[in-house]
């Protein structure tokens, strides 16, 4: 799930920055109990049971750990009120911590990758693992997978990019495992090669992921626009405001997991300056009240309803007829 699918509706409302910080913080923390205690039992495990597989993907889920406290760490300052230097505030640290969550994925790939090469330039190298390595990796495969199931349920649920992200990154930690156990298993039953393969392939999987949120992320950071589904509820929502004849111009940037808008509504062209700004003002109200908008600056245009510009043209030519 990319930031920009997260479904619209009136939910948005329901949750305070501070209940989503509250919800990222939880979340954040149940995976660094997880991930702590996971990590030490498939690192001590790969060691004793010589698994370079297990090795590898208890590396993998220390790297959880860092990225659990790069979250925590975004969480905290994304939520700073504006200030001079950031007058949109700072959302954009959840941003920031998703393309970090990706280049630490990405490093941490390569590394594997890099490990698993050199096993299998020598295979002659590669032990027979003991059946102690099978039944972590299972636990371990159980664990990450119910730790995914959980953190992606509270991103969806807060709608948050930066949650998604470690989500995921907990669903590559049970992906892993089950190739590992895959290869512990060929192992077992006398290919010893498997077991780096595994590792390879585990190597592959956590590059590519990285690679995916850390380019979503950067783009993100250079004002890409959300998808077209939610701007056409953004401007359908204006349209059905009182006093907006049309709309133009929709603009969208996001600012973490908000949305910056600018527009441009048509108003009746007779109206008073007065009458056409609190047009604008209900419209940018509603607008924020029913997405995810941080802010947005309207422009109003002046319109004249073709009724309106009939009797004006009929009023013109009476007069005119009736000149001597």
């Amino acid at each position: 799930m990319r930031p920009d699918e997260f479904p619209d509706n009136d939910e948005d409302s329901l949750f305070t920055p501070a209940e989503r910080t509250a919800a990222a913080a939880r979340s954040t923390w149940v995976s660094v109990a997880v991930n702590l205690v996971l990590s030490m039992a498939q690192i001590a495990a790969g060691i004793m049971a010589k698994s370079q597989g297990l090795i590898a993907d208890g590396i993998h889920t220390l790297s959880d750990l860092i990225a659990d406290f790069v979250v925590l760490f975004a969480n905290h300052h994304s939520q700073k009120d504006a200030d001079e230097d950031h007058p949109y505030g700072h959302q954009r640290f959840e941003t920031a911590a998703s393309l970090v969550l990706g280049a630490l994925l990405l490093a941490v790939g390569l590394g594997m990758l890099w490990s698993a090469a050199s096993k299998l330039q020598n295979p002659e190298s590669i032990a027979t693992v003991h059946i102690t390595a099978l039944w972590v990796a299972a636990g371990a495969l159980v664990g990450k997978e119910l730790l995914f199931r959980y953190m992606l349920n509270v991103a969806k649920k807060v709608k948050s990019s930066m949650l998604v992200a470690n989500a995921w990154h907990a669903r590559s930690d049970a992906a892993s495992s089950l190739v590992v156990g895959i290869g512990i298993i060929g192992n077992l039953m006398g290919y010893p090669i498997l077991d780096p393969i595994a590792a390879a392939i585990v190597g592959f999987m956590v590059t590519r992921m990285g690679w995916n949120f850390g380019w979503d992320a950067l783009h993100d950071l250079m004002d890409r626009a959300v998808d077209e589904a939610e701007v056409q509820t953004i401007r359908q929502t204006l349209l059905d405001t009182p006093g907006v004849g049309s709309v133009h111009d929709v603009r969208t940037r996001k600012m973490g997991d908000m949305i910056v808008v600018d527009v441009h509504l048509e108003v009746d062209a007779t109206l008073s300056v007065e009458q056409g700004h609190d047009i604008a003002v209900a419209a940018r109200n509603r607008v924020m009240q029913r997405h995810r908008v941080i802010n947005m600056m309207t422009h109003v245009d002046p319109y004249r309803r073709p009724d309106r510009d009939h009797e004006a043209t009929s009023r013109v030519h009476m007069n005119t007829g009736s000149r001597p």
